[in-house]
């Protein structure tokens, strides 16, 4: 008479998951066809270099010709304007006076999002508009601690020249007056090919 052989129900449970994980395989690589990896060796990239760009970045707030709007309101109208929320054409001029040359625009928003302290996270591309930079941006994103003297964002990504950029932006006020215009210093490291 043969023997019966008994199977513990947590193989059995090992084994239905090992049989099935292998059938799936052809669904999830047909599924991510779409997916390959690029050999970063053969993009023919040049090499990486560092630029420093120094930027005067004005925020106009006030007049008919305002280039940052509130869309959204604060929660009340006492500092730090908690919940505030603009929307920036800002241009970016080589030199502190709004009647510097521009070489390119900030363009995106910033949101104050302290509620005890003046903070902002600011989104924004740095657009350029002149030059051989001419239609290249790069990516700042981060968070702006408006009362310290000099506030570190990083820069995230970039297109045309700036493409894979990465780097980081020193902001430092260089002037505002009682309507809430400013003029920030930028001065940004921007790691590029």
């Amino acid at each position: 008479m043969a023997k019966a052989l008994l199977i513990s129900p947590s193989y059995f449970i090992f084994f239905i998951f090992f049989v099935f994980s292998y059938a799936t395989i052809p669904v999830f690589g047909e599924e991510y066809s779409y997916v390959k990896t690029v050999d970063f060796e053969k993009m023919n990239l040049p090499k990486e270099k560092v630029t420093h760009f120094q930027l005067y970045w004005q925020d106009v707030v006030s007049g008919s010709n305002a280039t940052s709007v509130t869309v959204i309101q604060p929660v009340n109208n006492s500092l730090p304007f908690f919940g505030m929320v603009n929307i920036i054409d800002n241009s970016l001029t080589v030199g502190p006076n709004l009647s510097s040359k521009t070489v390119g625009k900030a363009q995106g928003l910033y949101a104050s999002t302290g509620q005890k302290e003046s903070s902002l996270l600011m989104v924004m591309n740095f657009a350029f508009t002149d030059g051989k930079y001419n239609g290249s941006t790069f990516t700042v994103v981060g968070r702006n601690n408006v009362n310290a003297e000099v506030r570190e964002m990083p820069i995230i990504g970039g297109s045309g020249l700036f493409r894979f950029a990465r780097g980081y932006a020193l902001a430092s006020t260089y002037s505002s007056n009682d309507k809430g215009d400013a003029t920030i210093e930028y001065n940004c490291y921007v790691i590029h090919y």
